[in-house]
């Protein structure tokens, strides 16, 4: 039995979904306050969106690629925010570059979801 490339999406769009209502759920309030929570939440929807792109390339020709230096810089920067005492950081630079790891990671799936957009209005 073979699923079909709009059933894979909706599918793998459902078990993302249930990944960030788990965390959401089982995670309590004050700790949404830790770069930890932002940089795991970030990297749950840039899956989300890494998912889309390798489901869509699947069922078309012409694959959509990712921004690479963009994802690098992201899980440079989640590292640094995870574990600011390794780089010899102070707890004052895990929130900034939280920020930064988050930004990264949004950029880089606006640029996808707009190739989306742009190989979707290009095939009608």
């Amino acid at each position: 039995m073979t699923v079909s490339g709009g059933r894979r999406t909706v599918i793998a769009s459902g078990l993302l979904c249930c990944a960030l209502i788990l965390v959401v759920l089982f995670t309590s309030p004050a700790a949404f306050r830790s770069p930890a929570a932002v940089v795991v939440m970030a990297l749950i929807g840039t899956a989300a969106v890494l998912v889309q792109l390798r489901l869509r390339n699947d069922d078309h020709q012409r694959s959509v690629r990712p921004p690479i230096w963009l994802n690098i810089l992201g899980i440079v920067f989640s590292l640094a925010a995870l574990f600011p005492a390794v780089f010899h950081l102070g707890m004052r630079f895990a929130q900034p570059l939280a920020l930064g790891a988050v930004s990264s990671f949004a950029v880089s799936s606006a640029i996808i979801l707009h190739s989306f957009r742009k190989h979707s209005q290009n095939t009608e």
